[in-house]
């Protein structure tokens, strides 16, 4: 999975970025051209770590997701001819969106825009974002259009008339994900990447005297959230960079005085699972334990093939326990004795949290 981290110029993105490789493990793995940078996170799961509790001696492999920070944007950055070319190009390969949203005051730091104002700054970036898509529609129709009348292709005349429905959803101020799709039209539209289209994770980067009143914000900036494929959180990127700055055993201690009952960045990474509809799994062994990724309804077969392909084209069947009750009973074999491990075929629906032992022959 890879999320792209934009945002307005001062909005803390880079703060939240240095918070996230700090806390979950990250990797400045690659710089991009210009302004853009490519950070590789792994992906806290508490029940990762009980299991490499359970299977002492054992190695953790965690998953992963690929964070982009891209340079910040302004106001009329696209204009008549879009983003730059290169600034599209790396948005284009992510999945999701994270957004970030400035709320904290600093007279040291001043906004872009003048003053804070989320709503505003939101605005301000889907704008952009429908005035992009709205320009690679214009191109594409254009071209379809000759092809069209040329060729007379039952394709072609397809997909225009699919482009000239989300052109005009564009130009009525309406982002792409709002559109109701068949999985054959989203098939079509996929390579186009449209940027509307794409779920967004809107952060609100608050101070860190605003960390009680998370509720009343989340309630006034609620209506940013409204429609599909979006969500509202808050955190405040420099205290979260400050949690992950000390020693694992202060941690805890330390968001307990400040009234954290969860860290902000795990809930910013699951919120970007549920968006795209992923899930982890895990294997546990005395050699290893590890998480992995995959969509939700993924069934048995096709989630060993996540593992390895050989997995997939020889599978026998699945040895499956909930991950709760293997943290209860401790060993595979108590669950087995206690009828909580279950045998299952290629057809069984993988669920968040399984630990999987998968039997096959090739």
């Amino acid at each position: 999975m890879r999320i792209g981290i934009i945002g307005l110029e001062q909005s803390g993105k880079t703060t939240l970025l240095s918070a996230l490789t700090q806390s979950a493990g990250g990797d400045h793995a690659a710089k991009g051209k210009q302004s853009a940078h490519l950070s590789i996170v792994k992906v806290p799961d508490p029940r990762l770590d009980r299991l490499h509790h359970l299977f002492q001696g054992s190695r953790k492999v965690q998953t992963t997701i690929e964070y982009l920070d891209i340079g910040g944007l302004s106001k009329g950055s696209t204009q008549r001819k879009g983003f730059q070319e290169q600034f599209l190009g790396n948005l284009r390969t992510i999945d999701t969106l994270l957004c970030v949203l400035r709320q904290f005051e600093n007279d040291m730091v001043p906004h872009a825009e003048g003053a804070v104002d989320p709503a505003r700054d939101w605005s301000i970036i889907e704008e952009e974002f429908l005035f992009s898509d709205m320009a690679v529609l214009e191109n594409r129709i254009e071209r379809l259009t000759k092809e069209v009348k040329k060729l007379k292709d039952k394709e072609l005349q397809q997909e225009l008339e699919l482009l000239q429905r989300c052109y005009s959803t564009v130009e009525s101020e309406i982002p792409l994900r709002e559109m109701e799709f068949t999985d054959e039209e989203e098939k079509r539209l996929r390579g186009f990447q449209f940027l509307t289209a794409k779920p967004v994770v809107m952060v609100l980067n608050i101070g860190e005297d605003e960390i009680e009143q998370e509720s009343a914000l989340l309630e006034k900036y609620g209506s940013l959230a409204e429609g599909k494929n979006k969500v509202l959180l808050c955190l405040s990127a420099n205290l979260e960079m400050e949690i992950a700055q000390l020693p694992d055993e202060d941690k805890a201690t330390f968001q307990e005085e400040m009234g954290i009952t969860e860290p902000a960045l795990n809930k910013m990474i699951r919120h970007s699972y549920d968006l795209l509809g992923l899930i982890p799994f895990f294997t546990a062994g005395e050699q290893e334990v590890r998480a992995w990724t995959i969509r939700k309804e993924t069934r048995a077969q096709n989630a060993a093939g996540a593992i390895h392909s050989d997995m997939e084209r020889g599978f026998i069947r699945a040895e499956v326990v909930a991950f709760e009750k293997l943290s209860e009973l401790v060993t595979f074999a108590k669950c087995k004795e206690q009828g909580v491990l279950r045998l299952e075929g290629k057809d069984y629906i993988v669920k968040n949290g399984d630990v999987i032992t998968f039997r096959f022959n090739v």
